[in-house]
């Protein structure tokens, strides 16, 4: 497989900046870190980006999550090992990546699921995380970029 093009933000390098930027700011909004790494892994999952799954679980691992909780959120919803806050969490986080999928992309008991264990800035932190997951997916999946390339991207100061 090669790559039809590079990544279209590192092309154009101030969108990239917009998105490390974006990324960075929802670091910020009170929401665990693992649960956004959770989330991240779990969007890039079902939208097939083998670039932002590789990456996921790398940083995941690189966190000291356990392998158990990384192999299975996938199946979140049957396995033993995540929080009622986290598959509220990933409930959102796959409503809002298959917003086509149902007539009420987002249903109010997904809402307010995920409102019972985050309050408004752990909202909008989750749901601009979910976003730029989905934006990083939709331009490395659309140009084919390839697992493993990030890690010598950023190694050369490209991004990380």
């Amino acid at each position: 497989m090669q790559a039809r093009m590079k990544n279209p933000a590192m092309v154009i390098p101030e969108a990239m900046q917009a998105l490390l930027a974006l990324n960075a700011a929802t670091e910020k909004g009170g929401v665990p870190p693992t649960t956004l790494g959770l989330v991240h892994l779990r969007v890039s999952q079902i939208n097939g980006c083998s670039v932002c799954v590789d990456m996921g679980w790398r940083m995941l691992k690189k966190a000291g999550e356990k392998d158990e909780r990384i192999f299975s959120v996938a199946a979140w919803r049957d396995a033993p090992y995540f929080s009622d806050a986290e598959r509220a969490a990933l409930a959102l986080a796959e409503t809002m990546t298959r917003l086509n999928d149902r007539s009420d992309p987002v249903p109010d008991v997904v809402w307010d699921e995920a409102a019972r264990h985050y309050d408004e800035k752990g909202m909008a932190a989750l749901i601009l995380s979910i976003g730029t997951t989905n934006v990083f997916n939709r331009l490395n999946v659309t140009t084919r970029q390839l697992a493993g390339e990030w890690i010598k991207s950023a190694e050369a100061g490209g991004w990380s």
